[in-house]
């Protein structure tokens, strides 16, 4: 298989760890508020919240398939 059988699993964790820590550092260290380009000042915490999770379980489903084999 192109660039080896475990290709899916490790996009998987390179995806999922993206979102998750993206997100995160999202919440923790907003961007400096700049009012004229209409972003918003922080970031919705709920919608925030629950790409954290997404992007944590996608990367731990990830780390399971790659140690199982």
């Amino acid at each position: 298989m192109f660039l080896g059988e475990d290709l899916l699993a490790w996009m998987v964790l390179a995806l999922g760890g993206a979102l998750a820590v993206g997100n995160l550092l999202a919440v923790l260290r907003p961007p400096p508020s700049v009012h004229d380009d209409g972003d918003l000042e922080k970031a919705p915490i709920a919608r925030t919240g629950l790409m954290i999770v997404v992007g944590s379980i996608a990367s731990l489903w990830a780390i399971a398939s790659l140690l199982a084999g």
